[in-house]
């Protein structure tokens, strides 16, 4: 990475330019039709044959905000799920689910699932784009919104959801040093995923995934 990419990813303002000129709110079709074309990421997303083989599919459309909070070092915030959850149990996440017939966009979907778990409120938030569509071996199709989030929230959690919520500085993950490559077996399939160990916290599988997306959707060439 460039000196300059440095000097951008330390500057808040200079960030979210960027991220503006790359990003924007238009919904991709394959959200909702697996068929359609598109740019798409996912949990095998560096050998997608592989879906194939493991005999699994997303077809279930979903929404995450990446909520970036506009500090003078600009910040990530993450969740950490219950164990008692049926998906990613106990995984660092970001906050999101399932699109409802009720949610006008992906950007409400989001918006909507990070105020019922973690009790961000959405007039404190405003979206910038979407990432590429992630699909994940649990079926989801996600669509993530970046958001840029003004401090002076307060939170409350959803204990049935998440037992905590934290904040990483975006400058340790959007460095690509901070990107690890792991492979682990999943029902004797070599699955290939990021990791981005950061103290105490495991951020890996689709979280690191997305952020990783995030990282080359504003930095990349």
């Amino acid at each position: 990475m460039s000196g300059d990419d440095r000097a951008l990813q330390a500057d808040s303002e200079a960030f979210f330019k960027r991220a503006r000129t790359r990003l924007n709110l238009e919904v991709p079709p394959a959200l909702t039709d697996p068929a359609a074309q598109g740019i798409r990421r996912g949990d095998l997303d560096l050998d997608p044959t592989l879906w194939e083989r493991a005999g699994v599919s997303a077809t279930k459309p979903a929404a995450v905000l990446v909520p970036i909070v506009d500090r003078t070092a600009p910040t990530i915030l993450l969740t950490q799920r219950t164990a008692e959850l049926t998906s990613h149990a106990g995984q660092v996440a970001l906050p999101g689910g399932r699109i409802d017939p009720t949610d006008e966009s992906p950007v409400a979907a989001a918006l909507r699932e990070a105020s019922e778990e973690v009790g961000l409120a959405p007039m404190l938030v405003e979206p910038i784009g979407y990432l590429d569509l992630y699909l994940t071996f649990s079926g989801f199709r996600i669509l993530p919104t970046v958001a840029r989030v003004k401090p002076e929230f307060s939170l409350k959690l959803n204990p049935s959801e998440v037992t905590e919520v934290f904040e990483v500085p975006l400058d340790f993950l959007m460095n690509p040093d901070n990107h690890q490559r792991k492979t682990r077996d999943w029902k004797g399939i070599a699955r290939d995923y990021y990791a981005m160990p950061f103290g105490e916290r495991y951020i890996w599988g689709v979280t690191a995934g997305i952020l990783r997306n995030l990282y080359e959707r504003v930095y990349g060439a």
